[in-house]
Protein backbone atom coordinates (compact mmCIF):
# COMPACT_ATOMS: atom_id res chain seq x y z
CA UNK A 1 0.00 0.00 0.00
CA UNK A 2 1.56 3.16 -0.92
CA UNK A 3 1.64 5.35 1.85
CA UNK A 4 1.23 9.47 1.78
CA UNK A 5 3.60 11.37 3.58
CA UNK A 6 2.28 14.76 5.17
CA UNK A 7 3.40 18.12 3.59
CA UNK A 8 6.60 19.53 5.09
CA UNK A 9 6.06 22.41 7.18
CA UNK A 10 7.84 25.97 5.94
CA UNK A 11 9.26 28.19 7.84
CA UNK A 12 8.50 32.23 6.48
CA UNK A 13 10.33 35.56 7.14
CA UNK A 14 8.66 38.36 7.44
CA UNK A 15 9.53 42.24 6.59
CA UNK A 16 7.76 45.46 7.01
CA UNK A 17 9.75 47.52 4.59
CA UNK A 18 7.85 50.44 5.66
CA UNK A 19 8.75 50.27 10.15
CA UNK A 20 5.73 49.23 12.15
CA UNK A 21 4.17 52.40 12.57
CA UNK A 22 0.90 51.05 11.25
CA UNK A 23 0.01 47.41 11.13
CA UNK A 24 0.65 45.99 7.32
CA UNK A 25 -2.72 44.35 5.70
CA UNK A 26 -0.94 42.11 3.60
CA UNK A 27 1.48 41.01 5.63
CA UNK A 28 -0.92 39.90 8.11
CA UNK A 29 -2.98 38.09 5.76
CA UNK A 30 -0.62 36.31 4.71
CA UNK A 31 0.78 35.44 7.52
CA UNK A 32 -2.61 34.02 9.18
CA UNK A 33 -2.89 31.90 5.34
CA UNK A 34 0.45 30.60 6.13
CA UNK A 35 -0.21 29.67 9.91
CA UNK A 36 -4.00 27.91 8.90
CA UNK A 37 -1.47 25.80 6.83
CA UNK A 38 1.06 25.26 9.27
CA UNK A 39 3.48 27.00 8.80
CA UNK A 40 6.16 28.96 10.87
CA UNK A 41 5.91 32.41 10.66
CA UNK A 42 8.15 34.94 12.11
CA UNK A 43 10.00 38.34 11.16
CA UNK A 44 12.78 37.52 9.09
CA UNK A 45 16.06 37.81 11.44
CA UNK A 46 19.56 37.25 10.17
CA UNK A 47 20.05 34.09 12.52
CA UNK A 48 17.50 32.25 10.91
CA UNK A 49 17.32 30.23 7.61
CA UNK A 50 13.82 30.67 5.59
CA UNK A 51 12.06 28.27 2.80
CA UNK A 52 10.60 32.13 2.00
CA UNK A 53 10.54 35.61 2.64
CA UNK A 54 8.02 37.60 1.72
CA UNK A 55 8.78 41.76 2.08
CA UNK A 56 5.77 44.23 1.81
CA UNK A 57 6.97 48.29 0.73
CA UNK A 58 4.18 50.39 0.57
CA UNK A 59 5.85 53.57 -0.23
CA UNK A 60 8.77 54.52 -2.85
CA UNK A 61 10.66 57.10 -0.55
CA UNK A 62 11.30 54.17 2.05
CA UNK A 63 14.84 53.18 2.14
CA UNK A 64 15.24 50.08 1.16
CA UNK A 65 15.98 46.52 3.18
CA UNK A 66 19.38 44.80 2.98
CA UNK A 67 18.67 41.44 1.98
CA UNK A 68 22.06 40.42 1.68
CA UNK A 69 22.07 39.94 5.43
CA UNK A 70 18.86 37.24 4.89
CA UNK A 71 19.31 33.07 4.25
CA UNK A 72 16.52 32.22 2.61
CA UNK A 73 15.49 30.00 -0.59
CA UNK A 74 13.22 32.39 -2.10
CA UNK A 75 12.27 36.49 -1.39
CA UNK A 76 9.39 37.51 -2.55
CA UNK A 77 8.97 41.30 -2.62
CA UNK A 78 5.29 43.04 -3.09
CA UNK A 79 3.31 46.10 -2.14
CA UNK A 80 2.88 49.66 -4.33
CA UNK A 81 6.61 50.64 -3.47
CA UNK A 82 7.93 47.92 -5.29
CA UNK A 83 5.71 46.71 -8.10
CA UNK A 84 2.48 48.65 -8.29
CA UNK A 85 0.82 45.74 -10.39
CA UNK A 86 2.02 42.69 -8.06
CA UNK A 87 -0.41 41.40 -6.29
CA UNK A 88 -0.63 38.47 -3.72
CA UNK A 89 -1.20 34.58 -4.62
CA UNK A 90 -4.98 34.25 -5.23
CA UNK A 91 -5.27 31.97 -2.08
CA UNK A 92 -4.04 34.55 0.19
CA UNK A 93 -5.98 37.61 -1.55
CA UNK A 94 -9.02 35.93 -1.28
CA UNK A 95 -8.62 34.62 2.41
CA UNK A 96 -10.52 36.64 5.28
CA UNK A 97 -7.91 35.42 7.72
CA UNK A 98 -5.54 38.12 9.71
CA UNK A 99 -2.91 37.45 12.13
CA UNK A 100 -2.83 40.27 14.22
CA UNK A 101 -0.18 39.10 16.65
CA UNK A 102 2.10 40.50 14.21
CA UNK A 103 1.15 43.67 15.96
CA UNK A 104 0.16 43.61 19.32
CA UNK A 105 0.81 46.80 20.21
CA UNK A 106 -2.24 48.68 17.98
CA UNK A 107 -5.30 47.91 19.63
CA UNK A 108 -7.93 48.09 16.92
CA UNK A 109 -8.89 46.21 13.58
CA UNK A 110 -8.58 47.04 10.11
CA UNK A 111 -11.00 46.72 7.86
CA UNK A 112 -11.73 46.86 3.92
CA UNK A 113 -15.72 46.88 2.65
CA UNK A 114 -14.09 48.72 -0.92
CA UNK A 115 -11.11 48.55 -3.00
CA UNK A 116 -10.39 50.96 -5.68
CA UNK A 117 -12.12 54.11 -6.11
CA UNK A 118 -14.43 55.78 -8.38
CA UNK A 119 -12.22 58.98 -9.04
CA UNK A 120 -8.83 59.75 -11.07
CA UNK A 121 -7.12 61.79 -9.10
CA UNK A 122 -3.56 62.39 -10.86
CA UNK A 123 -1.52 62.52 -7.76
CA UNK A 124 -2.91 59.31 -6.77
CA UNK A 125 -2.17 56.01 -7.43
CA UNK A 126 -5.29 53.82 -5.92
CA UNK A 127 -7.19 53.72 -9.68
CA UNK A 128 -3.69 52.29 -11.09
CA UNK A 129 -3.27 49.85 -8.20
CA UNK A 130 -6.52 48.55 -7.58
CA UNK A 131 -9.21 49.62 -10.36
CA UNK A 132 -12.74 51.26 -10.52
CA UNK A 133 -14.53 50.83 -7.10
CA UNK A 134 -15.77 47.44 -6.34
CA UNK A 135 -17.43 45.66 -2.74
CA UNK A 136 -14.61 43.83 -0.97
CA UNK A 137 -15.67 41.16 1.76
CA UNK A 138 -14.37 41.96 5.17
CA UNK A 139 -11.89 39.95 6.72
CA UNK A 140 -11.54 38.71 10.60
CA UNK A 141 -11.64 41.45 13.34
CA UNK A 142 -8.74 41.63 16.02
CA UNK A 143 -10.12 39.45 18.82
CA UNK A 144 -8.62 41.83 21.19
CA UNK A 145 -9.39 44.84 19.38
CA UNK A 146 -10.72 48.25 20.69
CA UNK A 147 -12.36 49.79 17.74
CA UNK A 148 -12.19 49.39 14.19
CA UNK A 149 -9.96 51.21 11.38
CA UNK A 150 -11.86 51.45 7.99
CA UNK A 151 -9.15 52.09 5.04
CA UNK A 152 -11.71 52.39 1.76
CA UNK A 153 -10.42 55.07 -0.16
CA UNK A 154 -14.05 56.14 -0.72
CA UNK A 155 -15.98 54.65 1.61
CA UNK A 156 -19.69 56.17 0.12
CA UNK A 157 -18.49 55.63 -3.30
CA UNK A 158 -19.32 51.66 -2.60
CA UNK A 159 -22.42 50.37 -4.11
CA UNK A 160 -22.78 48.57 -1.18
CA UNK A 161 -21.85 50.89 1.94
CA UNK A 162 -25.52 50.34 3.35
CA UNK A 163 -24.11 47.02 4.44
CA UNK A 164 -21.21 48.00 5.41
CA UNK A 165 -22.90 50.39 7.75
CA UNK A 166 -25.20 47.20 9.12
CA UNK A 167 -21.65 45.60 9.84
CA UNK A 168 -20.39 48.37 12.05
CA UNK A 169 -23.54 49.36 13.71
CA UNK A 170 -23.56 45.67 14.38
CA UNK A 171 -20.06 45.45 15.35
CA UNK A 172 -20.85 48.05 18.63
CA UNK A 173 -17.38 49.30 18.71
CA UNK A 174 -16.08 52.42 17.89
CA UNK A 175 -15.08 53.49 14.18
CA UNK A 176 -12.67 55.65 12.50
CA UNK A 177 -12.98 55.92 8.76
CA UNK A 178 -9.76 56.66 6.61
CA UNK A 179 -11.84 57.87 3.18
CA UNK A 180 -14.78 59.96 3.11
CA UNK A 181 -15.68 61.73 -0.08
CA UNK A 182 -17.33 65.08 0.85
CA UNK A 183 -18.29 65.54 -2.70
CA UNK A 184 -20.80 62.81 -3.00
CA UNK A 185 -22.16 62.73 0.39
CA UNK A 186 -25.83 63.47 0.70
CA UNK A 187 -28.08 63.71 3.54
CA UNK A 188 -29.16 60.10 4.05
CA UNK A 189 -25.08 59.34 4.25
CA UNK A 190 -24.21 61.57 6.67
CA UNK A 191 -27.63 60.60 8.91
CA UNK A 192 -26.05 56.92 9.00
CA UNK A 193 -22.31 58.27 9.51
CA UNK A 194 -23.48 60.28 12.50
CA UNK A 195 -25.04 57.31 13.96
CA UNK A 196 -21.57 55.69 13.68
CA UNK A 197 -19.39 55.46 17.40
CA UNK A 198 -16.60 57.61 15.71
CA UNK A 199 -13.67 57.22 16.87
CA UNK A 200 -11.25 59.99 16.99
CA UNK A 201 -12.05 61.27 13.66
CA UNK A 202 -13.62 60.94 10.35
CA UNK A 203 -10.92 61.69 7.24
CA UNK A 204 -12.07 64.04 3.93
CA UNK A 205 -9.90 65.77 1.54
CA UNK A 206 -9.88 68.97 -0.21
CA UNK A 207 -6.95 67.75 -2.59
CA UNK A 208 -8.11 70.19 -5.78
CA UNK A 209 -8.06 73.49 -4.81
CA UNK A 210 -9.88 74.74 -7.93
CA UNK A 211 -13.03 73.13 -6.30
CA UNK A 212 -14.59 75.48 -4.10
CA UNK A 213 -15.88 72.69 -0.82
CA UNK A 214 -17.21 75.04 1.05
CA UNK A 215 -21.10 75.02 1.06
CA UNK A 216 -20.43 70.73 1.08
CA UNK A 217 -18.50 70.99 4.21
CA UNK A 218 -21.35 73.15 5.73
CA UNK A 219 -23.76 70.61 5.06
CA UNK A 220 -21.27 67.91 6.20
CA UNK A 221 -21.18 69.27 9.65
CA UNK A 222 -25.00 69.54 10.29
CA UNK A 223 -25.06 66.33 10.92
CA UNK A 224 -21.28 65.37 11.63
CA UNK A 225 -19.22 67.61 14.54
CA UNK A 226 -16.87 69.74 13.00
CA UNK A 227 -14.01 68.38 15.74
CA UNK A 228 -15.11 64.41 14.71
CA UNK A 229 -13.50 65.66 11.09
CA UNK A 230 -9.87 65.96 9.90
CA UNK A 231 -9.55 67.45 6.34
CA UNK A 232 -6.26 66.21 4.35
CA UNK A 233 -5.10 69.21 2.15
CA UNK A 234 -2.69 68.48 -0.52
CA UNK A 235 -0.32 71.36 -1.31
CA UNK A 236 2.90 71.68 -3.66
CA UNK A 237 0.77 69.93 -6.62
CA UNK A 238 -1.21 72.44 -8.37
CA UNK A 239 -1.71 75.53 -5.83
CA UNK A 240 -1.06 78.70 -5.12
CA UNK A 241 0.29 79.51 -1.49
CA UNK A 242 -3.18 81.76 -2.12
CA UNK A 243 -5.59 78.87 -2.46
CA UNK A 244 -3.53 77.40 0.26
CA UNK A 245 -4.27 79.25 2.72
CA UNK A 246 -8.23 79.93 1.53
CA UNK A 247 -8.75 76.18 1.89
CA UNK A 248 -7.11 76.41 5.61
CA UNK A 249 -8.44 79.30 7.00
CA UNK A 250 -12.62 78.13 5.55
CA UNK A 251 -11.54 74.93 7.71
CA UNK A 252 -10.28 76.92 10.06
CA UNK A 253 -13.66 79.23 10.32
CA UNK A 254 -15.66 75.77 10.21
CA UNK A 255 -13.48 74.24 13.22
CA UNK A 256 -12.49 71.28 10.97
CA UNK A 257 -8.67 70.49 11.59
CA UNK A 258 -6.44 70.37 8.74
CA UNK A 259 -3.65 68.05 7.75
CA UNK A 260 -1.51 69.29 5.19
CA UNK A 261 0.13 66.82 3.18
CA UNK A 262 3.32 68.21 0.76
CA UNK A 263 2.89 66.19 -2.94
CA UNK A 264 5.33 63.52 -3.05
CA UNK A 265 5.66 61.98 -6.53
CA UNK A 266 5.40 58.11 -7.27
CA UNK A 267 9.06 58.11 -8.63
CA UNK A 268 10.31 59.99 -5.17
CA UNK A 269 12.30 62.42 -7.58
CA UNK A 270 10.28 65.41 -5.73
CA UNK A 271 11.16 66.88 -2.33
CA UNK A 272 8.97 69.20 -0.34
CA UNK A 273 9.59 72.97 -0.29
CA UNK A 274 10.35 74.96 2.35
CA UNK A 275 7.24 76.65 2.44
CA UNK A 276 5.13 73.51 2.48
CA UNK A 277 7.16 72.00 5.33
CA UNK A 278 6.51 75.35 6.96
CA UNK A 279 2.75 75.38 6.52
CA UNK A 280 2.61 71.84 7.06
CA UNK A 281 4.18 72.38 10.32
CA UNK A 282 1.95 75.42 11.24
CA UNK A 283 -1.43 73.80 10.17
CA UNK A 284 -0.72 70.31 11.22
CA UNK A 285 0.00 71.78 15.05
CA UNK A 286 -3.72 72.50 16.44
CA UNK A 287 -2.16 74.62 19.17
CA UNK A 288 -0.12 76.58 16.20
CA UNK A 289 -3.33 76.30 13.99
CA UNK A 290 -5.76 77.77 16.08
CA UNK A 291 -3.64 80.60 17.88
CA UNK A 292 -2.35 82.66 14.96
CA UNK A 293 -2.47 82.88 11.35
CA UNK A 294 0.25 81.56 8.97
CA UNK A 295 1.78 85.12 8.40
CA UNK A 296 2.62 85.35 11.53
CA UNK A 297 4.08 81.53 12.43
CA UNK A 298 8.17 82.08 13.01
CA UNK A 299 9.23 78.31 12.38
CA UNK A 300 13.00 79.41 12.68
CA UNK A 301 14.69 82.10 14.67
CA UNK A 302 14.87 85.31 12.52
CA UNK A 303 12.33 84.09 9.90
CA UNK A 304 8.59 84.94 9.66
CA UNK A 305 5.88 83.40 7.18
CA UNK A 306 4.70 86.61 6.03
CA UNK A 307 7.72 86.19 3.74
CA UNK A 308 6.23 84.16 1.42
CA UNK A 309 2.85 86.37 1.12
CA UNK A 310 5.20 89.14 0.02
CA UNK A 311 6.63 86.98 -2.92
Amino acid sequence: MRSILPVASMNIGLIDIDGHNFPNFALMRASAYHKAKGDQVEWATSFNCYDKVMASKIFTFTPDFNYLTLQADVIEKGGTGYNIQKKMPFEIENSILMDYSLYPQYKFSIQFFSRGCIRQCPFCLVREKEGDIQPAEPVKLNPKGEWIEVLDNNFFANPEWVGAIDYLLKARQPVKLHGVDVRIMNEEQAYWLNKLRINQSIHIAWDFPQIDLTDRLKEMIKYVKPRKIICYVLVGFNSTIEQDLFRLNTLKSLGITPFVQPYRDFANKRSPRQYELDLAKWANRRWLFKSFDFADFSPRRGFKCDYYLKK
